[in-house]
């Protein structure tokens, strides 16, 4: 699928999250990465599979 040299990581790799975006739309808040990746701004992920990784970032509450 990559046609980057060197070959992004894979969808299924660790360091998924350093593939080349391909698309993004910051006004949707969500990235689409060259190995299928979907990259959301919360920092959660929906994999080529349809996996999806919940976002790391902490959201403290509002006092």
């Amino acid at each position: 699928m990559c046609q980057h040299r060197p070959e992004c990581p894979s969808a299924d790799s660790p360091d998924r999250e350093a593939a080349a975006v391909l698309a993004t739309h910051p006004e949707q808040g969500w990235s689409l990465l060259c190995n299928g990746v979907l990259l959301f701004e919360d920092t959660g992920e929906l994999l080529p599979d349809g996996k999806v990784i919940s976002p790391r970032r902490v959201y403290a509450p509002a006092a």
